[in-house]
């Protein structure tokens, strides 16, 4: 049965008002009040029933069902029925068939005397979580933008703002240190997410995010929308000072002049909206070496020692420039590490000369001591550049007959003498490492030095099973991403010298050799590099 025209009239006007109060879909009210008269009825005819209530958004009108269920087992009589009581009211019924009853109404007039305060906490509820759906919808993708919002006041350190869709906060981790703002004033802040909850969407707000720093550059800079320029990488000091590493893709704009303006104007409009933080525009380039040096600035590099992927460790700087490497506190290559992802040490000119000079001592002393040389021809080994005692044994005679003072007879003793000291060091490494539990299998495998060998039982590395195990960044080293920044990770046998190439043909071997892998997997993984070489070798031979 259905409400009455005068009841049917006064449920959509009801539903209108909410709808334009609330700038929500009419639609999404009247399922509200759908629920809320479904619950009336209940309380009227039974909570147990399952009774639902169904507008016609054509003629506007609202009828009330009881449903029931065609089941096999009745489990509960108020919602289910069997299939031969079903058949009785329609041979078409089938299990799973719904069984539909129109029941009298309970209409709009009649709620006051049911409970009509339950009935206006479903359509509250209801239309509330429309709002927040809807506010959800309007914020999800400002998620990466910058708003505005209004300052509402300060407590404990958090900033209030009031947008649109109502209160959030900028949370004291999230503010520049020294800002306050007063109430009422207007505030920017980057939307870091927009979560959906059950009090409503959560918009979470920065303005120590990198990413705020870089929306504000591009809403400065019309270069970045066209692609010309771009910003690479950014590290803040949030409130006191910033880098950030710019790159162009057209040869005639300078990127670094397109973010700092015509006499700066467009750097201090980012300045200004930071409280004062000083921002540091460098250019960025693929040469690690080089950005370095760009984002120590304003200090002046003398040269740096790279590892072997090319990246550098250690910045050697004037004497005179150290304090401002380094910056307040170490504030400026602190920012310079975040920036470049590089653990860099900075050292002077005074401190790397001397320590080269240590290094060429102790090279100069083991010459003399193990192979018996006076300290003018250990110098000379030394300058001429063998640096160490293995490298003396396994070099050719030819090499040897290029220092100025050698002939035949003495560049054979001095390899004999090298010799001898290696093999009886070699002996005396292997017991050693024998003693940490090093077993036969590693110690035979070839390729693997006793100074190797020791150093890989050291970690616990014994067997060739153990040594099959390892990746080949394990044996060479290789960066991993620690908190946002590229980290070193020394390699077991790293100070031999070992890249990741040799690593990979190490590991492989081993697992050959234990049956993990074929030879001919060995051979599908270098054998492309051989063709190419055999290719380059035989267009040498014909030209």
């Amino acid at each position: 049965m259905s409400l009455t025209s005068a009841n049917r009239f006064e449920l959509l006007q009801m539903a209108e008002s909410v709808a334009q109060e609330k700038n929500i879909d009419r639609g999404i009210v009247l399922e509200a009040m759908e629920e809320s008269m479904a619950k009336a009825a209940r309380m009227r005819y039974g909570q147990e029933l399952d009774i639902r209530a169904k507008y016609n958004k054509e003629t506007g009108d609202l009828t009330m069902q009881r449903v029931r269920t065609v089941v096999e087992e009745v489990e509960n009589l108020s919602t289910e029925m069997t299939l031969e009581d079903a058949q009785k009211i329609n041979p078409e019924y089938q299990l799973g068939s719904e069984h539909i009853e129109e029941l009298p109404p309970v209409g709009v007039d009649q709620l006051d005397r049911i409970n009509i305060q339950v009935a206006k906490q479903v359509i509250h509820r209801k239309v509330r979580e429309a709002e927040m759906e809807k506010q959800y919808e309007e914020f999800k993708d400002k998620k990466g933008q910058i708003i505005v919002g209004t300052v509402k006041g300060v407590e404990q350190g958090n900033i209030i703002v009031e947008l649109s869709i109502g209160e959030t906060m900028i949370h004291r981790t999230q503010k520049i240190s020294h800002e306050n703002p007063e109430k009422g004033t207007r505030i920017r802040a980057y939307v870091t997410d927009v979560d959906q909850e059950s009090r409503g969407p959560q918009v979470k707000l920065s303005r120590t995010a990198n990413e705020f720093m870089r929306e504000l550059f591009r809403s400065e800079v019309p270069e970045f929308y066209d692609g010309t320029i771009d910003i690479k990488c950014i590290a803040r000091d949030p409130g006191s000072r910033a880098k950030i590493a710019v790159v162009s893709y057209d040869a005639s704009i300078d990127p670094v002049g397109a973010c700092v303006g015509m006499r700066g104007s467009r750097v201090q409009t980012v300045v200004n909206e930071l409280q004062g933080e000083r921002v540091d525009v460098i250019p960025w380039t693929e040469n690690a070496f080089e950005f370095v040096t760009y984002a120590l600035q304003p200090a002046k590099v003398s040269k740096g020692i790279l590892d072997e992927q090319g990246n550098p460790t250690t910045i050697v700087v004037p004497d005179d420039q150290l304090s401002l490497a380094i910056g307040r506190r170490g504030q400026n290559v602190r920012l310079a590490r975040s920036l470049t992802g590089l653990d860099i040490e900075i050292v002077t000119e005074t401190y790397e000369r001397e320590q080269r000079q240590e290094i060429m001592n102790q090279r100069q002393k083991l010459f003399m001591e193990a192979i018996d040389v006076d300290e003018t021809f250990a110098h000379l080994l030394v300058t001429e550049g063998f640096d160490s005692i293995d490298y003396l044994a396994e070099c050719t005679i030819d090499e040897l007959l290029t220092l100025n003072g050698i002939d035949e007879a003495i560049a054979e003793e001095l390899q004999s003498r090298a010799q001898n000291y290696v093999a009886k060091e070699n002996e005396e490494i292997l017991a050693e490492a024998r003693r940490y539990g090093l077993k036969d299998d590693l110690a035979e495998f070839e390729g693997l030095t006793p100074k190797m060998l020791l150093e890989l039982v050291k970690n616990e590395i014994t067997t060739l099973e153990d040594f099959a195990t390892l990746a080949d960044w394990e044996l060479s080293g290789g960066y991993n991403e620690i908190g946002g920044k590229q980290v070193w990770e020394k390699g077991l046998l790293e100070d031999f010298n070992i890249n990741a190439e040799d690593a990979l043909y190490l590991i492989t071997s081993a697992r050959v050799s234990i049956g993990w892998m074929k030879p001919e997997d060995i051979q599908a993984i270098y054998g492309e590099e051989d063709t190419e070489a055999e290719s380059d070798q035989g267009a040498a031979e014909e030209s």
